[in-house]
């Protein structure tokens, strides 16, 4: 049970990650629903969620030494890549929040939350919680783990089924009781997995999950 081949290992470290996710994502809930925000809810969120946080990427680095990596170089020497990947995200983003001005697509629960008990703490919470920190977390489940554990076969099949998993699995995460906002999730998480598995490192769906975060919050 000590490798990432281990069914079973990988089974109750996932639950793990999920557990502590579930935590943050608590967290970030009670704290967004107090208006006006305490100093003591600011240092709980800061608190758990830089323990979670450590803690995801901890395990992630200690399991990568049990993998041969087909690529070796660094996320930036592609700038083409990045720069690409960026607009296609800045542009989707872009586009569903032209739909929702427009009612075509529902807005999300955070957004309305924020309507709801609109202020500057409220909306620079939103801004690190669900534009960074849970974007972030969620890409070690949606992506770091899950193929770590689930898709580690080099085979074309296995990435096209990863990827697909990832992107039902991000958009569950992000879950909105919209239909259109659920496949719109289900892109994005796609598209994070993808970047993933060409670039063979976190730090690009990392960023563009917290890109993608943020634009968002910019957006509402």
């Amino acid at each position: 049970m000590n490798t990432p081949a281990s069914r079973e290992g990988n089974l109750i470290r996932y639950i793990v990650y999920f557990i502590g996710y579930l935590m943050v994502a608590g967290v970030i809930k009670l704290v967004a629903k107090n208006s006006p925000i305490h100093i003591w809810d600011l240092i709980l969120f800061a608190t758990i969620s830089l323990m979670i946080l450590l803690f995801f990427i901890y395990r992630f680095n200690r399991e990568q030494r049990f993998f041969d990596r087909s690529f070796s170089g660094s996320w930036l020497g592609n700038f083409g890549l990045i720069i690409s990947l960026t607009i296609v995200v800045t542009a989707l983003r872009i586009c569903t929040a032209w739909l929702q001005s427009y009612g075509k697509i529902k807005f999300y629960g955070f957004q309305i939350a924020y309507l709801q008990h609109e202020s500057v703490a409220t909306y620079w919470f939103l801004v690190v919680a669900v534009g960074l920190v849970l974007p972030i977390l969620q890409e070690f489940l949606t992506t770091g783990f899950l193929f770590n554990y689930a898709f580690r076969s080099n085979t074309v099949a296995t990435a096209i089924l990863g990827i697909i998993t990832s992107g039902i699995l991000f958009s569950l995460l992000n879950w909105q009781s919209s239909v259109p906002l659920l496949v719109v999730n289900a892109l994005f998480g796609a598209i994070f997995a993808w970047s993933y598995l060409y670039t063979q490192t976190m730090w690009m769906p990392v960023y563009l999950a917290a890109l993608n975060g943020v634009i968002l919050l910019i957006m509402t």
